[in-house]
Parts: C-alpha cells; sequence; structure tokens
C-alpha cells in the first residue's frame, strides 16, 4: 500500500525549517539544499511543492506574516483605539523569542528585498497592511478624544511604524545597548506622549 502523504503538512515541515535556517544562519545560507537538509528531506522533495528557492524564501516569509497577522487579531479583538495600537505596536517589537526569531526573519529580506523587485512588492503590500491598521487605530484613538496630539495622523504612523523597525534593529544589533525592557519602556513613552 502507498505511503499518504500530506502535502500541507511537508509544506508547512519544509517552510518551518527554511524559517530556523534564515533565522540561524541568515538569509545568504538558505541554500535549498541547507533547507533539505533541516527538514530531514532531499532536495527533491523540495522541488516537488515549490519551484525555487525564493518561493520557499517567500512562502516562510508570507507564512510568518500571516502567523503574526492571526496573533494580532487575537490579542486585539474587542480592544480600539490606544489600547489596541499599543498591543500592536508591542508585538511587532522583539521582546520574546518568538518575536526576536519573526523579527530576525523580517529583516534578513531587506536586503535582498533591496534587489528583487518582486520580494520587494511582497514587503510594501505587507507594510502597507500594517501601516493602514496603525493610522485607523490612530484615527480611532483621536475619535474616542484619546490623543491630545493634533499631529497629522499620517505623520504620526510613518513615525510609530519607523520606531518599531528602528529599535528592533537596534536590539538586534547592539544587544548589549539595549535589552527588551528598553524597547518597551521607548514605545510606551512615545505612544504616552501622543
Amino acid at each position: 500500500m502507498p505511503k499518504i502523504v500530506d502535502h500541507d503538512e511537508r509544506r508547512r515541515e519544509v517552510l518551518s525549517a527554511a524559517r530556523r535556517v534564515i533565522v540561524r544562519d541568515g538569509i545568504d545560507a538558505a541554500t535549498t539544499r541547507a533547507i533539505a537538509k533541516e527538514a530531514g528531506y532531499s532536495n527533491g522533495v523540495l522541488a516537488h511543492y515549490f519551484a525555487d528557492k525564493d518561493e520557499i524564501l517567500l512562502s516562510a516569509l508570507r507564512q510568518s506574516h500571516q502567523r503574526i497577522r492571526e496573533r494580532l487579531t487575537r490579542k486585539i479583538e474587542g480592544v480600539t483605539g490606544l489600547a489596541a495600537l499599543r498591543e500592536l505596536l508591542l508585538d511587532n517589537l522583539p521582546l520574546d523569542a518568538e518575536r526576536t526569531q519573526e523579527t530576525r526573519l523580517e529583516v534578513s529580506f531587506w536586503s535582498r528585498s533591496l534587489a528583487s523587485e518582486h520580494l520587494a512588492e511582497v514587503q510594501r503590500a505587507e507594510a502597507a497592511e500594517l501601516r493602514t491598521a496603525v493610522r485607523r487605530l490612530l484615527g480611532e484613538a483621536r475619535a474616542a478624544g484619546e490623543l491630545a496630539t493634533d499631529e497629522n495622523l499620517d505623520d504620526v504612523a510613518e513615525r510609530l511604524l519607523a520606531l518599531v523597525d528602528g529599535l528592533s534593529l537596534h536590539l538586534l544589533l547592539y544587544p548589549g545597548r539595549l535589552a527588551r525592557v528598553d524597547l518597551e519602556r521607548l514605545m510606551l513613552s512615545t505612544l504616552d506622549r501622543l
């Protein structure tokens, strides 16, 4: 009797292996051979599920973004305005092991996106979704009277997202200079000034 293979599960395993390789060894080390070895499969198995390395990498990034979206949806369910904005922004900082891995994965794609228009398009679409959520929550907070600033909310959204990116990158690059508690403190104090 032929072995029954759960193709969706196998695909998820390959993508999990790709994420582990990228987070541990960097995106340049994420060759199909390294990913196959990490997953415990042959290169041929990867070729059965993905057209090429770029499809694997892009799928791993999209899967990570989907997991983040699902987690955020659970966290801000029933919460609006400034409280929801706090949750969303804090969730995008590397404040625990899971989010640190997600941040390492995301940052690994940044330089690659500069050289790949297709990957850059995906990054832009995902970033636009996050920006839209931040801007919407700022609007809710203003409508509820939770904001003291009369500043342009598009500018505030850009500044908050730049702070998320900058703090995240600084924690990864300069771990002796910043700790997770510093990131949370800096983000919350920025929100409090609004």
